[in-house]
C-alpha cells in the first residue's frame, strides 16, 4: 500500500516577484519627486489636466528609460548611429520591459511617403506583382514609384592583381513616373508673382520674399552676370536674354571677384521651395507658394506616380495602381480571392496586414494616400497596425490618446484592441482623457492637481471606482455629462457649398450658416476634413475678412523657442524694454545681441560623448539666464528681461496692463493666452517641454489675432481634460458673441451638444460616406436618432 507524504506548498518562485513597474523620485520637467507602482501585465491609465505631467512620466520617464537600456546592450559601433537618449531625472526605475511607443506624432509628409510606403503593405505588393503579374517587368523596385530606371556603362578598374580596365554595363528597371519623378503632380509656375516684367532688376523687379534688390546672392547674381541687363525691363528682354534668364542651367560666374553659381530663375524656384515640405516653411513663404505654383495631376501617369510598365503589368485585370487606389477593405477581398500556391505565404501575410487595417477602423483608407493628409488619431492607428498580429508578449505598449480623433461610434473598438493586447500578456500605459477608456483601465493615476509648475504630483491611485469617489479634478468631471442648450443662436447668414467633391464627397451641396457655433460631426472617414479644409477653406466669410483655419499640424520648435517667441509677444516686449532703456531691441534677445557668448544664448552649455547621452550643464555665466550680464542691468517696471521671461502668463499679464510697465500690444497677446487656458505656462519655457493639448492652445490663441470672419477649428478638444472642455466652449461662445462665425469638426459631444447647429455626414467611412446625413439643432438630432452620432449624443445627454 503507498504511503501518502505530506508535503509543504512551494515558495513562491523569485522571479514571480516583479510584478510591478517601480518609479520613484522622477524629476522630468514638471514632475516633483514622483513615485507609483505600476502594475504588469495590466492596462493603467493616466490621466489628470492638460499639462499636468502625464506624458513627462509615461513617455519621458519610463518609455525613454526602457528604450535607453535597450539602446545600450548594442555595440558602441551601432550606438554611434541610434540617437543618444540622456538617463531621465529619476531615483529609482525597476521592473522595465521593452517598450514600443504609439504616439500622435504626424507622419512624415514627404510626397513620396504614403501609407502603403509607411506600413510596408506597398513592399509585399511589389513582391506580390513582380511575382504573379503580366507581362513580367522585373523585380520588384520595378513596381516602386521611389525607384528610378538606370542605365550606365563605361570602363571600371579592378583593383585586384593586376589592375585592369574592364568594360562595364549596368541597368535597373524603377517604376518611377518620369514625368513627375513620383510625386504624382507636376508644378506650373506662375511667372507673375516671380517678378512685375515692367521693372528692370536694378528697380527691385523680383517679388519673391526675402529677395530684395540689395541683396548680393540672390539678385545680385542675376544682375552682375552679364547674361542680362539689369537697367532693362524684363518684358524688353530678347529671347537669348528670357531664355537665360529663367531657364539656363547652373553655370559658374565671376560676381564681383567672388566665384557664384548662376542658374535660371525656374529650376532655383523649383530647388529652393518646391523641394521642400510646405508645412515646415514660415507663413509668408507658405503663402507665396500656394500663390505662385499650381499643382496639378501629373498627365502621364495620371497621379498613380508609377511608370507605363509598371501600369501595364497586371493580376488578373488589377495593376499596382489599382490595387493603391482601392479602398482597403475592397483590397484585402481581392487578396484573399488570390489562389497561388507558390506566392501562399506572402498572401496570407499581406491579407492579415490588410485586415488588421480594417479591424482598427482604416478600411476606408487607400495605401495610395498621403502620409501627411493623416490625421493625428489616424496616423497612430496607422502605426498600430504593425503590432495588432505581433507574437510578442511581456511587452509594454504606451499609448498617447489613442481615441484622438475617434467617433464615439469607434471609441469602443478601440478599446477592445486595448484589451487584446492586454490579454495577450502585455503592459499596456495609456495618456488618455475620455470617460469611455478611463472606464476599462484596470489601474488608474491620476496627476495634478493643476497643470505646470502646479501639476506634477501623484493625486489618485487606484481603481476607477476609487477614482470616481476621489475628490481629485478628474474623479469630480468623469461624470459631467453636458446639457443640451435651452435656445440656440440665429444665424445672420450662410456659406454655400456646391457640388463638393474632395477625396470621397459625393457632391454635396449645404448651407454652413453664419454668426453661430456650428459642428461638422460624423464616423472617422466620414468626409468632415474635406468639407471643411477642401471646401470652406476657398470661401470668404460675407464680412470680406476672410477664413482662419485651425488644423490640427504640428507647431514647429526648437528648445529655443518659446511661447514668447512663438506667439510674437517678445517683439513689443524687446521694444518696451528697449524704449525705457535707451537702446537697441536686439539686445533683448537670447537669440542676437544680447545672448550669452558662452552658450550663445541657450542657457546651458551640451557637452558631446559620441555614442553616448550628450550631457547638458548649466552655463555657469549666465547661471541659466541666457543674456549677458550687462543685458540684465537694463530693467523695466523693476525687472530685467530674465525676470520677464521667467513669469507665468497670469503674472505678466497683470506686470504688463498697468504701471511703468504697460504695454498694450504684450496685453493683448497675453490676454488670449489666457483665454484659452495657458495662464500656468510661463513665457520662456521652450516649446519642446509643452504637452500636445498645450501646443494646440497655444495655436489657437496666435492664430485668434488674426482678422477672419469666419473661423475654422480642427478638433480643438485634442488633448483637453473633461474639465478645460468647460474653458474651451466659453472660449467658443466668446468668438461667437464678438460677431465671427465658428466651425468646429468634433467628435467630443460636450461641444455637439454646445452648438447651435450641427451638420452631420456618413453614413459610413470611404465610399460608405461622403453624404450629409443630417442638418439642424443638436435637439432635433437627438430627438430623431436617425444617425449614428444621433444616438450617441442621445445617450450622453440621458435623453
Amino acid at each position: 500500500m503507498a504511503m501518502r507524504t505530506k508535503t509543504r506548498p512551494a515558495a513562491p518562485h523569485g522571479a514571480d516577484s516583479h510584478e510591478l513597474i517601480r518609479v520613484h523620485g522622477a524629476r522630468v520637467n514638471n514632475l516633483k519627486d514622483v513615485s507609483v507602482e505600476i502594475p504588469k501585465r495590466r492596462l493603467t491609465v493616466f490621466t489628470g489636466v492638460s499639462g499636468s505631467g502625464k506624458s513627462s512620466l509615461v513617455f519621458d520617464t519610463v518609455a525613454a528609460e526602457s528604450q535607453r537600456l535597450i539602446n545600450e546592450t548594442y555595440s558602441a559601433f551601432v550606438q554611434g548611429f541610434m540617437p543618444t537618449l540622456a538617463r531621465p531625472e529619476v531615483d529609482v526605475l525597476e521592473g522595465l520591459t521593452t517598450a514600443i511607443i504609439v504616439d500622435q506624432q504626424r507622419m512624415g509628409s514627404d510626397p513620396r511617403s504614403t501609407v502603403g510606403t509607411a506600413t510596408d503593405v506597398n513592399a509585399m505588393l511589389r513582391i506580390l506583382f513582380s511575382r504573379l503579374g503580366t507581362p513580367h517587368i522585373g523585380p520588384p523596385g520595378a513596381y516602386s514609384f521611389n525607384t528610378a530606371s538606370v542605365r550606365a556603362s563605361g570602363a571600371i578598374t579592378v583593383e585586384r592583381g593586376n589592375k585592369k580596365a574592364v568594360k562595364a554595363t549596368y541597368q535597373r528597371t524603377g517604376g518611377m513616373c518620369t514625368r513627375c519623378e513620383g510625386r504624382g503632380t507636376v508644378s506650373d509656375i506662375d511667372l507673375t508673382q516671380l517678378y512685375d516684367d515692367s521693372k528692370s532688376l536694378a528697380e527691385g523687379a523680383f517679388t519673391i520674399p526675402g529677395w530684395k534688390s540689395d541683396s548680393f546672392w540672390t539678385v545680385g547674381v542675376y544682375a552682375e552676370s552679364g547674361f542680362v541687363d539689369p537697367d532693362k525691363p524684363i518684358r524688353e528682354f530678347t529671347e537669348q536674354e528670357r531664355q537665360d534668364f529663367l531657364y539656363r542651367e547652373p553655370v559658374k560666374v565671376k560676381v564681383k571677384g567672388v566665384n557664384l553659381t548662376y542658374e535660371g530663375l525656374i529650376p532655383k524656384i523649383q530647388k529652393s521651395f518646391l523641394s521642400k515640405d510646405k508645412e515646415s516653411m514660415q507663413p509668408h513663404i507658405r503663402a507665396f507658394v500656394e500663390r505662385a505654383v499650381a499643382f496639378t495631376t501629373c498627365p502621364e501617369c495620371d497621379g498613380t506616380r508609377l511608370s507605363e510598365g509598371a501600369r501595364s503589368s497586371k493580376i488578373q485585370g488589377i495593376s499596382i495602381a489599382d490595387a493603391c487606389a482601392m479602398e482597403i477593405r475592397d483590397l484585402a477581398e481581392w487578396v484573399r480571392g488570390l489562389s497561388e500556391p507558390s506566392v501562399a505565404p506572402l498572401l496570407t501575410a499581406l491579407g492579415n496586414s490588410l485586415d488588421s487595417f480594417v479591424e482598427i477602423g482604416l478600411g476606408y483608407l487607400s495605401l495610395e494616400r498621403p502620409s501627411g493628409t493623416l490625421s493625428g488619431g489616424e496616423a497612430q492607428r496607422v502605426k498600430m497596425v504593425r503590432h495588432l498580429g505581433s507574437p510578442l508578449t511581456d511587452i509594454t505598449y504606451v499609448f498617447d490618446e489613442p481615441t484622438t480623433g475617434l467617433h464615439p461610434h469607434d471609441i469602443q473598438r478601440m478599446n477592445d484592441l486595448l484589451l487584446r493586447l492586454r490579454d495577450k500578456g502585455n503592459t499596456v500605459l495609456v495618456v488618455e482623457h475620455k470617460p469611455e477608456t478611463i472606464a476599462i483601465a484596470d489601474h488608474v493615476v491620476d496627476l495634478g492637481p493643476g497643470a505646470g509648475a502646479a501639476g506634477g504630483t501623484v493625486c489618485f491611485e487606484g481603481t476607477v471606482e476609487g477614482l470616481r469617489g476621489s475628490d481629485t479634478v478628474t474623479g469630480r468631471h468623469l461624470d459631467d455629462r453636458a446639457v443640451l442648450k435651452e435656445s440656440v443662436r440665429k444665424p445672420t447668414g450662410a456659406l454655400e457649398i456646391r457640388g463638393a467633391s474632395t477625396h470621397n464627397l459625393r457632391g454635396v451641396d449645404v448651407d454652413v450658416p453664419l454668426g453661430v457655433l456650428t459642428v461638422v460631426t460624423g464616423v472617422a472617414g466620414s468626409g468632415k476634413s474635406s468639407l471643411v479644409q477642401g471646401s470652406l477653406c476657398r470661401l470668404e466669410g460675407e464680412d470680406g475678412e476672410g477664413v482662419v483655419s485651425v488644423d490640427q499640424s504640428p507647431i514647429r520648435g526648437s528648445r529655443r523657442s518659446n511661447p514668447a517667441t512663438y506667439t510674437g509677444l517678445l517683439d513689443p516686449i524687446r521694444k518696451a524694454f528697449a524704449k525705457a532703456n535707451g537702446v537697441k531691441p536686439a539686445l533683448f534677445s537670447a537669440n542676437s545681441e544680447g545672448a550669452c557668448p558662452t552658450c550663445n544664448g541657450a542657457g546651458v552649455v551640451f557637452t558631446d560623448l559620441a555614442m553616448m547621452a550628450g550631457v547638458a550643464s548649466t552655463c555657469e555665466d549666465c547661471e541659466g539666464k541666457r543674456f549677458q550680464a550687462s543685458v540684465l542691468e537694463y530693467r523695466l517696471g523693476g525687472r530685467d528681461i530674465s525676470e520677464v521671461l521667467a513669469m507665468s502668463v497670469a503674472r505678466a499679464e497683470e506686470f504688463f496692463g498697468a504701471g511703468e510697465a504697460r504695454t498694450p500690444a504684450a496685453h493683448r497677446i497675453l490676454g488670449r493666452l489666457a483665454d484659452v487656458g495657458l495662464g500656468y505656462l510661463t513665457l520662456g519655457q521652450p516649446l519642446t517641454t509643452l504637452s500636445g493639448g498645450e501646443r494646440q492652445r497655444l495655436k489657437l490663441a496666435t492664430h485668434m489675432a488674426e482678422k477672419g470672419g469666419v473661423y475654422l477649428l480642427d478638433e480643438p478638444t485634442t488633448g483637453l481634460h473633461l474639465a478645460d472642455v468647460e474653458q474651451l466652449l466659453g472660449l467658443l461662445d466668446r468668438l461667437v458673441d464678438s460677431g465671427k462665425s465658428v466651425v468646429v469638426v468634433e467628435h467630443h459631444q460636450a461641444v455637439m451638444a454646445h452648438a447651435d447647429w450641427i451638420i452631420d455626414l456618413g453614413p459610413g467611412a470611404g465610399h460608405d460616406g461622403g453624404r450629409i446625413v443630417f442638418e439642424g439643432t443638436p435637439a432635433d438630432l437627438v430627438a430623431a436618432r436617425s444617425t449614428l452620432t444621433g444616438e450617441h449624443l442621445a445617450s450622453y445627454v440621458g435623453a
